[in-house]
């Protein structure tokens, strides 16, 4: 970083030595009460980003659990302003985030996208693919796949991607200030390792990215070797123009000849490198479509009027079911490009998996609940934020004597949080045992 540097490297290391900076970035598709005590500044880069003053206990804030707005660090949200700049966003697009667990970067072009895109959200270690899932069902956007896939598996769907997305695993530089353990992990041997690593990946990507297509690469670290010698290196053997993007000058964002820098002694934020290349060329889509599904099956007539009706009117959707028998609502206008997901990758989940059938009775998922698909006419109950922590407890409470009975939407401030059941001296608490709150609320 001396090297790099030169004279500004003692107030880069003065600024490792200071608290890491807390930012949020909201859900345009949710109601946004406000962060009590938090003041909140703009991030300049994204229109939907906030600093914050102080770092609130996130856990014991409804909201966040509602999916109303995501904890990011601000220069990851970047990504907005790259992407912005060189994609055309007014025109159905396919998206793959190559490695997007825990779903920073997938919830942040999900709400870019219009509602006949898709965004697929791949992530390769099958460990994290749970807390993928959950960020994009609370996040609430129906077009969306979740995958867990190598790198390579993606080439099979030869240019079929408009903008793809790869946040790479990298040595981690640029969390030295929050993350001890990246210290402690970091050595050259690892920083060479996760050059070849980011090279292996860039590699597959381009493969499915299609002719005019953007790629979007980014690390968390600052190291030449993974940042602009990797970018070099792309540019020179695949068909790749490198884009320079507009920077204002005060966001204090340090350009290079192949990306962008984001170093915490100039920008308030964590260590960051983007750079976002064009394909020149490159092959188009030539698979056929397979006539169905390997496993879901549409769902039978006798059961669309009972689910649809917990949906939204102007819902387009298809509904299928699954082996275990969870219904999934599929976009229908997405429905060709799951069946091609579905016919190349092994391990995806498509759509929102709206709830399921016991007998004739329809029993709600909590996806559904959180999702934009669910219809705004059932009934719902408001919960003051005292009620709204000790249903996320998981615990039951008396409800008011005219309580509508039967399935309803337990809500705070607007957002929908899940499902309880109101019955004549009881309530039933539906949250998913897993989501529980588990810390003292006081």
């Amino acid at each position: 970083m001396q090297a790099l540097l030169g004279p500004e490297y003692p107030d880069f290391a003065a600024a490792l030595q200071t608290a890491a900076p807390v930012s949020i970035r909201m859900n345009p598709a949710k109601t946004i009460p406000d962060l009590q005590g938090t003041g909140r500044v703009p991030v300049p880069w994204h229109p939907q980003g906030q600093y914050l003053a102080e770092r609130p206990v996130f856990t014991l804030d409804p909201a966040f659990h509602a999916g109303a707005y995501y904890v990011q660090e601000a220069s990851s949200m970047f990504l907005q302003e790259a992407l912005r700049q060189t994609v055309d966003f007014d025109k159905p697009l396919k998206v793959l985030d190559l490695c997007a667990a825990p779903g920073g970067k997938t919830t942040l072009v999900a709400a870019m996208l219009n509602s006949e895109s898709l965004l697929v959200a791949n992530e390769v270690i099958r460990t994290r693919v749970g807390s993928l899932r959950e960020n994009l069902e609370k996040w609430g956007y129906p077009n969306t796949a979740v995958t867990s896939a190598e790198a390579e598996e993606f080439t099979a769907l030869t240019g079929f991607f408009d903008v793809v997305v790869t946040d790479a695993p990298c040595s981690g530089e640029g969390l030295f200030r929050k993350d001890p353990d990246a210290i402690r992990e970091w050595s050259l041997p690892h920083v060479a390792h996760c050059a070849a690593r980011q090279r292996r990946i860039l590699s597959a990507a381009v493969e499915s990215l299609a002719p005019g297509g953007v790629l979007a690469y980014s690390t968390c670290t600052y190291n030449l070797a993974e940042n602009e010698e990797n970018a070099a290196w792309f540019a020179a053997t695949f068909d790749l123009e490198y884009i320079p993007l507009s920077i204002l000058p005060e966001w204090q964002i340090t350009g290079t000849e192949w990306g962008y820098h984001f170093y915490p002694h100039h920008t308030v934020g964590e260590g960051f490198f983007m750079a976002v290349f064009r394909k020149k060329a490159g092959g188009t889509p030539k698979q056929s479509l397979p006539a169905q599904f390997r496993s879901l099956k549409p769902l039978p007539k006798a059961g669309l009027p009972e689910a649809m009706r917990w949906l939204r009117a102007d819902a387009a959707v298809r509904l299928y079911q699954t082996p275990s028998g969870e219904i999934l609502a599929l976009p229908t206008y997405l429905e060709n490009d799951y069946l091609l997901l579905d016919k190349v990758l092994k391990n995806k989940w498509f759509g929102v998996n709206i709830g399921e059938f016991k007998g004739r009775d329809f029993i709600p998922s909590h996806a559904l609940a959180l999702s934009t698909l669910v219809s705004p006419t059932l009934a719902a109950i408001e919960f003051s934020r005292d009620q709204a922590l000790h249903y996320l407890k998981k615990e039951t409470f008396p409800l008011a004597p005219d309580a509508p009975q039967g399935w309803v939407l337990a809500r705070y401030a607007g957002l929908n949080l899940g499902w309880l059941k109101s019955l004549p001296n009881r309530m039933n608490n539906y949250l998913p045992p897993e989501r529980r709150i588990r810390m003292e609320i006081g």
